[in-house]
């Protein structure tokens, strides 16, 4: 299970009092500057995954509550929990430092990113102290198991269309619903199958983080859809309509008159669906292709259009 120790606030360059606006429109740039199938930076791939994963909790209002009342703990942290018992216990236990003995994950990098000298179990201990004492002899009494997270490829075929997909996560075989139009970094809950609880507690939720491979047509940029648009020369000169293929097969787009490469056309809604709401769009750009080899007449025809031509692309 991945911890991230960033600030989720700083992965997005957003303030903590940001909107829902301004946290989706920061994630769709960065994702478009980051996404490996246009960065091939070495890390880039890693930046991406860190802002995908930062705006999968802060857009959910309700994870982004708990993240900014816990921080990077938010996922161990049982939901019945008060935020300022937390703090106090988290503020007290550091006061007092680590236990002698306590184990090696407690320091920089360990559970839940506390940083030296505090040590979770520990601090779990002072939470649940009213709940039947602490570990020594006295019992946790029954605590809920943790959540966990791992992560789920899908193509763009499978993230449009959804379906039913088998995966393994930690030597288990889980049956999984995704669910037409996931995105990129989306988290799907599966609940009661992350942490066993004990004492009969509950089991804690297994989260799957979406990663959508790259694909040889199509680039996602959230619920939008790029392909690119070949076209004959005398398509994009004289107009025409042509078929591009989208996920959810193909459709005709009209490609107006005059048409240069890089030209985009936009097919409202074709991009991904959303289940709650507008879906994304698909965007294709034209892109004007020649013959590799001409024919004899093909050749005599492009000459006498070469002849009679008075347009210049490099005149301005």
């Amino acid at each position: 299970m991945a911890t991230t120790t960033r600030d989720f606030y700083e992965s997005l360059g957003v303030s903590r009092d940001a909107g829902q606006d301004e946290i989706q429109s920061a994630y769709r740039k960065l994702a478009r500057t980051y996404h490996p199938d246009v960065n091939k930076d070495p890390g880039a791939e890693d930046r991406f995954k860190e802002i995908s994963e930062a705006y999968s909790v802060l857009s959910d209002p309700a994870t982004r509550r708990r993240y900014d009342a816990f921080g990077p703990d938010f996922r161990q942290v049982p939901e019945d929990v008060d935020p300022d018992t937390w703090a106090r216990a988290r503020a007290g236990r550091g006061a007092r430092g680590r236990r002698p003995g306590a184990g090696a994950g407690a320091g920089p990098g360990g559970p839940a990113g506390f940083g030296e000298g505090v040590d979770f179990e520990d601090l779990l201990e002072g939470l649940f102290s009213g709940r039947g004492g602490g570990r020594a002899g006295r019992g946790w009494g029954p605590i809920p198991g943790a959540d966990q997270e791992a992560e789920i490829e899908l193509t763009v075929e499978e993230a449009y269309r959804g379906g039913r997909r088998s995966i393994t996560v930690g030597g288990r075989r889980i049956d999984v619903n995704i669910p037409a139009g996931v995105t990129d970094g989306q988290r799907i809950r599966l609940a009661g199958q992350g942490g066993r609880g004990s004492d009969g507690a509950a089991a804690g939720d297994l989260y799957l983080i979406v990663r959508i491979a790259p694909h040889p047509r199509y680039r996602v940029e959230g619920r939008d859809i790029r392909v690119q648009l070949p076209v004959t020369p005398w398509e994009a000169a004289l107009g025409a309509s042509v078929a591009v293929d989208t996920p959810a097969g193909e459709a005709k787009v009209k490609v107006p008159a005059g048409s240069s490469s890089g030209r985009r056309l936009r097919l409202r809604g074709r991009g991904m669906p959303n289940p709650r709401g507008t879906p994304g769009d698909l965007f294709a750009e034209v892109r004007i292709m020649v013959p590799a080899a001409l024919s004899d007449e093909e050749r005599r025809l492009f000459e006498q259009l070469a002849a009679v031509s008075t347009f210049d692309p490099r005149r301005r």
